[in-house]
């Protein structure tokens, strides 16, 4: 079995692929501070509680856009499994067919680079993902697979917190859309301004992408492919009618397949 494990800002997913089929082991809260040994915990738990063994696991792959974890999770890994995990970085974007360009190669995020392979892999042709994470992330890619650029805006979460955080009277809501965007109510007010308002951002940067996509490399906008993914996804995808596909585990597949172009041991 392959194990992969996604180190985001708010959380990390962690999985196990026994062919292509995805175990999901757990979502953990993101603690830069914890340490290797502290993670060793929690993951043999996981394990433990999915009636896996350590030594199941033949290989792992990770992707982190926290660099402080990057260190203790490889180790954690390592001395879980006895195996040294395979890190999703620069040094491997070669062998994928989506094309990162070599000014971005150290400064995009492993998870926006997992998420263009997997749906450029998945559609072979012109695609926009949009990752609802801590970060609102868009990135396009052309017909041959060239990342062709990307946007990032706070997410949905992000943007409630710093409403209620810099107000003194503004409550905390729940993520969802209000029956009216005329607010009648305070709670109303904040769902429609953020919800919506959200809803808006998102419809006119894709309108926007596609736009560029089609001066750049002549594509039709009928023909870009826009995928959603992330916890928050759930939020906007019931709302809208502009993505063509929703996979909240999008980025999981993303890093198997990266595991399996960078040559893995056998992971049956």
């Amino acid at each position: 079995m392959l194990l992969v494990v996604d180190i985001g800002n708010t959380n990390i997913v962690a999985a196990l692929f026994k062919d292509s089929v995805p175990i999901h082991l757990g979502r953990i809260y993101t603690d830069p501070k914890r340490t290797g040994d502290e993670y060793s915990i929690v993951f043999r738990s996981l394990l433990r509680d999915n009636g896996i063994l350590p030594a199941q696991i033949r290989a792992s792959v990770v992707s982190s856009v926290v660099p402080a974890l990057i260190g203790p999770f490889l180790g954690m890994i390592e001395g879980l499994i006895g195996k040294k995990a395979l890190l999703v970085n620069h040094a491997l974007y070669h062998l994928l067919p989506v094309k990162i360009p070599e000014s971005r190669a150290r400064q995009i995020g492993t998870d926006i680079v997992c998420n263009v392979l997997e749906a450029y892999s998945r559609f072979r042709g012109a695609c926009i993902v949009v990752d609802f994470g801590t970060a609102l992330s868009f990135a396009a890619v052309g017909r041959q697979g060239n990342l062709l650029g990307t946007a990032i805006t706070p997410g949905l979460g992000i943007a409630v917190q710093s409403l209620v955080s810099h107000t003194a009277q503004l409550p905390p809501v729940a993520l969802e859309a209000p029956e009216s965007p005329l607010g009648a109510n305070t709670v109303d007010a904040i769902q429609s301004g953020i919800v919506l308002g959200y809803k808006g951002l998102v419809e006119s940067l894709i309108a926007q992408f596609k736009d560029e996509m089609r001066r750049l490399e002549g594509i039709s906008p009928e023909d870009v492919r826009v995928i959603a993914t992330g916890g928050l996804n759930s939020v906007l995808s019931p709302i809208t009618n502009v993505f063509q596909c929703v996979d909240r585990q999008l980025t999981l597949y993303g890093l198997k397949r990266i595991a399996d172009l960078a040559a893995a041991p056998s992971l049956d």
